[in-house]
């Protein structure tokens, strides 16, 4: 098969679909893509630590047989969509053979003997994992660090954070390594990676896409709140990746069938833009701020409707969020870990305390945080419990009538990407993106630009229930808008 020589750098700013087409129709090979890719990987892994494993070998054989598939093929249109296309998978999704501990020390040598669905998916589309990305320690909060594969840093600026849980995954495509990636999100854990490294993040509608194979677990009410979904450097790769990987698996007894939106098909000549206010006890920064109203802006130019809507009911999230957390699992988190531990692992983890917070210990600061919190949260009254469930259910009402048929655009933090270590203990820092798990609904994390120190702005677009393609088919608008994702120095 023909191929002309393209400079690594368009290989690594290129759209997986762009890639994918471009490969069918002999233009590259999938071997330079995935070599480009893995050459990108192995240069910005000493600075960022995106990569938890990888998988080189394997990716660079699997190249290799897409090219003679497609040099066999009776036609372009008979092989799968991302067929030759790299792509990179967060660690806590189980892929055969690969590590799946979600930095735990008690599984760093546990290895996925099958694939999980998702993944199985994104690869059955053609994709090529070229490894596995880090993850905070049992993928619970929003930097990317454990004891089993380190710090993850941001793509823009490594005394930074790449956010979490799925730090490896915004890393490694907000670097250039990968196009496309599949992370999880159960509080924010896809957009606020994707926000801080400067590319695109949805999180789909509640149970559209399974859960299975993803460790840790979820069970309970917190099905709802957990969503695998894609990360990608360009807008039109969502959709496409997000098809792929939904509907029901036979084993995630939650998943539903849905028929998912085009987002061409979306016009937002008319569609009604809301802009929440006062929604956050932590006041949002000024540049995000005017990079949320910059974006309203040229929704209006494009034709939208934009109005301001006062969502005091939102800084009450957290609280909600916490207790729908905790509804209706059968064991806590304090439970998960000592399943994963032997008998002295959990004679330690009874004693965990002061010893974690001084540095000692088998569990970052970060999950001794988690197992106090819980531990409050397990002694509420039910009472009091099934008052919270109903005030979420009843902040779900008031936001999805707010939005309607349009989207509404809301921070994804408050501040730019922080320095490391400047989220540890400051759990109300997930507020904006945890009401949105509590609220079930799709939201994409949009990248707009870059602030003067060259670091990423962004919101957050949410729609309606099962309207995905709304929220991305404003990305789209937003990209051409701004730019989009901007390869890093």
């Amino acid at each position: 098969m023909s191929t002309v020589t393209s400079p690594v750098g368009s290989l690594t700013e290129r759209s997986a679909l762009g890639l994918a087409a471009a490969i069918r129709g002999g233009e590259l090979s999938a071997r330079d893509v995935v070599e480009a890719h893995i050459e990108r990987l192995q240069a910005v892994q000493p600075r960022i630590n995106a990569l938890a494993a990888e998988r080189f070998a394997a990716a660079r054989q699997e190249a290799d047989a897409a090219d003679r598939r497609v040099a066999e093929a009776d036609g372009a249109d008979r092989l799968p969509p991302l067929l030759g296309v790299p792509c990179t998978i967060k660690e806590s999704i189980a892929l055969a053979g690969m590590p799946n501990c979600a930095g735990l020390l008690a599984r760093r040598d546990h290895r996925a003997a099958e694939t999980a669905p998702t993944a199985a998916r994104l690869v059955d589309a053609g994709a090529i994992p070229l490894g596995v990305t880090n993850t905070s320690e049992m993928t619970m909060w929003i930097e990317s660090e454990n004891f089993v594969y380190g710090r993850t840093s941001n793509a823009y600026d490594p005394s930074r954070v790449a956010g979490g849980s799925s730090g490896g995954e915004g890393a490694a495509v907000g670097s250039g390594g990968s196009p496309i990636g599949l992370g999880s999100d159960i509080g924010g854990s896809i957009r606020l990676p994707a926000f801080f490294n400067g590319v695109f993040g949805h999180k789909a509608t509640a149970w559209v896409v399974p859960n299975t194979g993803h460790f840790p677990a979820a069970e309970g009410e917190a099905t709802r709140l957990l969503a695998i979904g894609p990360l990608a450097r360009r807008a039109e790769d969502l959709m496409p990746a997000l098809r792929a990987i939904a509907g029901p698996d036979g084993a995630d007894r939650y998943c539903r069938e849905v028929e998912l939106g085009d987002p061409a098909e979306v016009s937002l000549d008319g569609l009604e833009v809301a802009l929440s206010e006062q929604a956050s006890w932590v006041p949002v920064s000024r540049e995000l701020r005017d990079a949320r109203d910059r974006a309203a802006h040229a929704l209006l130019a494009a034709g939208a409707r934009v109005r301001h809507v006062p969502l005091r009911s939102m800084r009450r999230a957290l609280e909600l969020y916490l207790a729908a957390l905790k509804s209706g699992a059968t064991k806590g988190f304090r439970e998960l870990l000592e399943e994963e531990t032997d008998a002295a692992g959990r004679l330690a983890l009874s004693r965990v305390g002061w010893g974690a917070l001084r540095r000692r210990g088998p569990h970052t600061i970060p999950t001794v945080i988690l197992l106090a919190t819980e531990s409050l949260f397990a002694r509420m009254p039910e009472r009091r419990m099934r008052r919270t469930l109903a005030a979420g259910e009843a902040l779900a009402r008031e936001v999805e009538a707010v939005i309607g048929d349009g989207v509404l655009l809301h921070p994804p933090h408050a501040r730019v990407a922080p320095r490391h270590g400047r989220t540890v203990g400051r759990g109300w820092l997930l507020t904006p993106t945890a009401v949105f798990n509590l609220l079930g609904l799709p939201v994409t994390q949009v990248p707009l630009g870059l602030n003067p120190d060259g670091l990423p702005l962004g919101v957050q677009v949410a729609a309606g229930p099962d309207r995905d393609h709304v929220a991305i088919a404003v990305a789209l608008e937003l990209e051409r808008a701004f730019g989009g994702w901007l390869p890093p120095p």
